[in-house]
């Protein structure tokens, strides 16, 4: 068995028309908005199966992961295969979200809050994907998910305002308000 010896490459190995291309894929921590959580939940594996706990809950109904969360209404969403459902926002509502860990989708977030530190910034990433994680957003937080997948994906969230069809707080803003290429797959 011959041993292989690997050499580095030098910055000039790679030929001319394709180092002119080379870019560095942003590992870095991503854009915050204040307010927003994206929290870790545990995930329990056995040969049955999985668990994941999404929420605990006081004896007064506030979430323990977020104690001034008190949840009023939880609620269930199918997202069929190629549907952006975006944006909208609430001025009394905040939500916390659990996106299954075998489904996915793509969430996109903008703070509209003008007095906000982090006014007019965004946040785009995926939920679910193999992770039991909990998405926590406060109200003035627009808010959407797309679903860029070949499969149906189930969203449950846990919402501090019961909703009321007939003064609903469900304000609504284009889908399309950050680009139309928000919402595509990132090619490379």
């Amino acid at each position: 068995m011959s041993s292989v010896m690997l050499k580095r490459l030098s910055k000039d190995a790679i030929g001319s028309d394709y180092s002119k291309e080379l870019s560095i894929q942003d590992y870095s921590k991503k854009t915050t908005i204040e307010g927003v959580q994206l929290l870790n939940l545990n995930m329990f594996y056995d040969d049955g199966g999985m668990l994941a706990e999404i929420a605990r809950f006081n004896e007064n109904g506030a979430c323990k992961l977020i104690p001034e969360f008190q949840v009023k209404q939880a609620t269930f969403s199918q997202i069929m295969p190629g549907v952006i459902k975006a944006y909208h926002l609430h001025y009394n509502q905040e939500d916390l979200w659990f996106v299954l860990p075998t489904d996915r989708i793509l969430v996109g977030l903008f703070d509209a809050r003008k007095d906000s530190p982090t006014y007019q910034k965004s946040m785009r990433f995926v939920l679910g994907a193999g992770r039991a994680q909990a998405l926590y957003f406060p109200r003035g937080v627009a808010h959407g998910m797309a679903n860029l997948w070949q499969t149906p994906s189930n969203l449950i969230y846990f919402v501090n305002q019961a909703f009321d069809p007939e003064a609903p707080d469900e304000h609504r803003l284009p889908w399309d308000i950050l680009g139309e290429d928000f919402w595509e797959i990132k090619k490379g």
